[in-house]
């Protein structure tokens, strides 16, 4: 069951490591990337290195035995640094790369103290998963142990402290990925206190060996687990924010692009649906059809239409924008009208051309579809040339 945990939990980090890799490669200088990607990395080789198969491997092919623990510890230590250049990046300010190099120098320190005691103490007899307890007594051995587990819980304990004092503060993803991110840090403190309780057991004689072989693993897989979504969750949530503006706005404009189908269909003028798309492409792809159709009908808008329908959308709704919009619906619904009269036909009454300065964007663009769909009349009927039809009036 360790195993399983083990190799889960590491899966789950490196999968966030798998999305996060092409940020980094695009962006290799930003310290925050490279904290957030050490963080994953890190992490997941924590739980790989951990799991008691891994272990068996590593001691056996170096000859080693308990060679996996050292090495395990390192990588601890070593997540435990970045976490807090992740933290201190996180929150910026105007000393950060100091206090970050300070953090990487301090870890690096655990890390050289892990090596030395290693080396120094005795472990011959190989323990895949209670060799915290097993050696928790024996000299120098111990003293790694418990150099590891302090500098653990310390890093755990300022991460959790700094992202749920801090998430206070902001809101949104940020908010939810900092309490996921308090959280997750939380269950790795128990994964330490618990290792920790164990080896202070056996220094008074008691076997508390289930602590750390049962309590601390599952402790440390949740906490990755919570950790790497808090992580991510920050990252997505601006895209699926903008994914979710894109739907809103592509169903939005559908009344215009209906309306200009016919013209569409019969010029040729939309581009292939894409297929498996995100919804901002989709978007794109809806909004360059309609410009398609906007470009061609650009010969026939009645510029003094124009001008009239938007005078008596004012004069009704004291809105520019809505007044804005209902001119252009109506100069739209005129020019499909005369665009689909026999050639030769009489031209439009006023002025035709293009409307110089007034392309609409791509908020206009919404405006619009929402005048064509509107039943309510915001132009008056006066505003509008004899025979022709005026969307959103009635």
């Amino acid at each position: 069951m360790n195993s399983l945990i083990n190799y889960v939990s590491c899966g789950a980090l490196w999968l966030g490591l798998v999305v996060k890799a092409p940020d980094l490669l695009r962006h290799r200088r930003d310290p925050y990337l490279r904290a957030i990607c050490a963080v994953l990395g890190l992490a997941g080789l924590c739980f790989l290195l951990g799991a008691p198969p891994t272990v068996g491997a590593v001691n056996r092919l170096s000859g080693v035995p308990n060679l996996a623990a050292p090495l395990t510890y390192a990588a601890i230590t070593g997540y435990c640094a970045a976490s807090q250049v992740l933290v201190v990046h996180w929150r910026g300010g105007p000393r950060v790369h100091r206090t970050a190099r300070r953090w990487a120098l301090a870890y690096a320190a655990v890390v050289l103290g892990i090596a030395v005691t290693f080396a120094l103490g005795d472990a011959p007899v190989e323990r895949r998963t209670d060799l915290d307890t097993y050696y928790a007594t024996t000299p120098f051995i111990a003293h790694m142990i418990v150099l590891y587990l302090v500098a653990h819980l310390v890093a755990v304990t300022v991460t959790t402290v700094s992202s749920l004092r801090w998430a206070r503060r902001v809101r949104g993803g940020l908010r939810a990925g900092l309490t996921l991110l308090g959280v997750g840090s939380l269950c790795g403190a128990g994964y330490s206190v618990a290792k920790l309780a164990a080896v202070a057991a056996s220094w008074s004689g008691r076997d508390w060996s289930a602590l750390g072989t049962a309590f601390s693993p599952a402790a440390a897989g949740l906490g990755a687990l919570l950790m790497v979504v808090g992580v991510l969750v920050p990252l997505v949530t601006p895209r699926v924010s903008e994914w979710r503006r894109a739907r809103r706005t592509y169903a939005r404009l559908e009344p215009l692009e209906r309306a200009l189908d016919d013209v569409l269909t019969r010029r040729a003028l939309r581009l292939p649906r894409p297929r498996f798309a995100s919804p901002t492409t989709r978007l794109v792809w809806r909004q360059t059809s309609i410009h398609n159709a906007l470009s061609h009908l650009d010969a026939y808008f009645d510029r003094d239409l124009y001008d009239r329908a938007r005078t008596g959308a004012l004069a009704v709704t004291d809105d520019p924008e809505r007044a804005e919009a209902a001119a252009w619906a109506a100069v739209i619904t005129a020019a499909l009208r005369h665009e689909t009269q026999p050639a030769g036909a009489a031209p439009p009454p006023g002025g035709t051309g293009p409307l110089p300065g007034r392309v609409p964007g791509p908020a206009a663009l919404g405006r619009i579809a929402d005048a064509l769909g509107r039943t309510a009349p915001p132009v008056p009927a006066a505003a509008v040339p004899s025979g022709t039809t005026t969307a959103g009036t009635s």
